[in-house]
C-alpha cells in the first residue's frame, strides 16, 4: 500500500508542475540514471500545460458575407464584380448566408474587399 501512496504523491506532485519545471524534471532523471526520457517527455506533460506553439502569422485570410443587409441589389453587383462569378451564382451565395466571397488572399485585399462590401450595407467577416 505505501508504494501506491507514493506514486499517487509522485503523479499529483508531477501534476502541479508547469511545463518548465516538468523539463526540468526529466533532464535531471536523465542526467541521474543515464537515460533518455525524450519519448516520454511528450506523454508525461499534464494535459492543460502543454507546451504552446508559437503562433504562425497569418498569410491568407477568407472574406465571408454574413448579411447582405438592406441594399441586396448593390450588395449582388459589388459581389459579382469582386468574384467574377454569374448572376445566378451570386444570388445562390447570398440567399445562403453566410458565406465565403474570396478565399486565400491576402490582409490588404481582405480589408480593401471588406469596406467595398460594407459601403453598400453588407455585413462582412475577414478570417
Amino acid at each position: 500500500m505505501a508504494e501506491k501512496n507514493n506514486v499517487a504523491e509522485i503523479v499529483s506532485m508531477v501534476e502541479s508542475l508547469t511545463v518548465l519545471e516538468l523539463s526540468e524534471l526529466i533532464k535531471a532523471l536523465e542526467d541521474k540514471f543515464g537515460v533518455s526520457a525524450a519519448p516520454v517527455a511528450v506523454a508525461a506533460a499534464p494535459a492543460g500545460q502543454a507546451p504552446k506553439e508559437e503562433a504562425e502569422e497569418k498569410t491568407e485570410f477568407d472574406v465571408i458575407l454574413q448579411d447582405a443587409g438592406s441594399e441586396r441589389i448593390k450588395v449582388l453587383k459589388e459581389v459579382r464584380t469582386i468574384t467574377g462569378l454569374g448572376l445566378k451564382e451570386v444570388k445562390e451565395l447570398i440567399d445562403n448566408l453566410p458565406k465565403p466571397v474570396k478565399q486565400g488572399i491576402s490582409k490588404e485585399d481582405a480589408d480593401k474587399i471588406k469596406k467595398t462590401l460594407e459601403a453598400v450595407g453588407a455585413k462582412v467577416e475577414v478570417k
